[in-house]
């Protein structure tokens, strides 16, 4: 029977326990999805042996399943801080912004999209055939997404490309280390300014704070799409001719208005969770701050990393700071504020036990520099 002729107001009385009904409604709430991924790994099946094909194929499903998973940490602020607003200006603004950025890359770069980031140890070869895994790495992170868990992108989907498993170490390394500046950084800012901005943001922002909060995420979004355009372009060569770079920046920015459309699709309630990041005012600095984080390691190295692992390392010493400068009767229970802080991590944790095992799947060399 096909899942749009299950009859929703079957009840327990017809078979069906609590939990079946639950399942069938959740199948019900997730039909279109579940058909259009279905279609999807089987394009990726039919493709994956031909790579000029399957390089395309899987950069649109990675377009689109990086901008949704990563669109938590770069503009899920933008998003939750301007829901007032008509989605088409906020994606013809941030749509704007990527194609200058990645046009700048391409020009000044040789038709370079990724700022060079793929140009280091393990990344610097485009592959030259593709497997499955490879391919469908992008639809797992949809899977993810839809389940509202913020993973690595980067891990997820760079590791399995890895042709030398020192820049897998390496960009672990630089990952990790980004959570614990940015975890250090966020305790630090919030306990010494979190009581100011309590006091002072209060009531209907200014007009000029909204400007701002533009300025702000220009900045960070730019500062990311140097670091995790490489997640995307991974798949492609890495000099891109002038037609090739016209449908990578096509695809980009449609996949952009989708998401819109949509407000930042389920994954957005990740953001929302988290104190006042709904006042523009609070996103702003978010957003400054995110981006002179990701900046700083954009000068200190081409290695890519995870900016997941950098924005989650934030919000969680934010949500400390915020609690602990509170009045006693405004502050959250402790443990509520452990679970998002646990749970954020073990997923992006996750994340990275999976794509670690994808890319010893796809890549038996990478196997067994690591594991011996």
């Amino acid at each position: 029977m096909g899942l749009g002729l299950i009859d929703p107001r079957l009840s327990s009385e017809d078979g069906f326990t609590g939990i079946q009904r639950r399942f069938v409604d959740l199948v019900l709430q997730e039909r279109w999805f579940l058909v259009i991924l279905s279609a999807c790994f089987a394009v990726a099946g039919v493709t994956y042996d031909q790579p000029h094909i399957a390089m395309w194929v899987g950069f649109v499903f990675a377009g689109y399943a990086v901008i949704a998973n990563d669109s938590i940490q770069t503009i899920g602020t933008f998003i939750a801080s301007n829901r007032q607003r008509p989605w088409w200006v906020l994606w013809l603004f941030i749509g704007g912004v990527m194609l200058a950025t990645v046009a700048y890359s391409f020009f000044t770069h040789g038709g370079d999209v990724t700022y060079g980031r793929l140009s280091s140890k393990g990344f610097a070869e485009a592959p030259k055939s593709f497997a499955y895994l490879q391919i469908t790495g992008p639809l797992f992170l949809l899977i993810l997404t839809r389940l509202r868990m913020p993973v690595s992108t980067t891990f997820l989907l760079l590791t399995s490309f890895a042709t030398d498993p020192g820049g897998v170490g390496k960009v672990m390394s630089k990952s990790i280390s980004g959570y614990v500046l940015a975890f250090t950084v966020a305790i630090t800012l919030w306990l010494v300014l979190g009581r100011v901005m309590d006091r002072r943001f209060k009531g209907e922002p200014h007009r000029a704070w909204h400007v701002g909060q533009w300025i702000a995420t220009t900045f960070l979004w730019a500062m990311w799409l140097m670091q995790d355009a490489a997640n995307v372009a991974v798949f492609l060569p890495r000099k891109l001719s002038g037609l090739e770079f016209a449908v990578f920046a096509g695809v980009l920015f449609a996949g952009l208005g989708i998401l819109f459309r949509l407000r930042g699709d389920k994954i957005q309630q990740v953001v929302e969770e988290k104190a006042s990041v709904v006042d523009v005012r609070h996103a702003t600095v978010i957003d400054l701050t995110y981006g002179g984080i990701l900046w700083v390691f954009k000068v200190i190295s081409n290695i890519p990393m995870s900016t997941t692992w950098v924005f989650i390392g934030l919000l969680a010493g934010r949500e400390i700071a915020i609690n602990v400068t509170r009045a006693k009767q405004e502050r959250r229970p402790r443990r509520e504020i452990a679970r998002l802080i646990v749970r954020d991590l073990a997923f992006v944790t996750l994340g990275l036990v999976i794509s670690l095992i994808i890319a010893v799947m796809v890549n038996p060399r990478l196997a067994e520099n690591l594991f011996h």
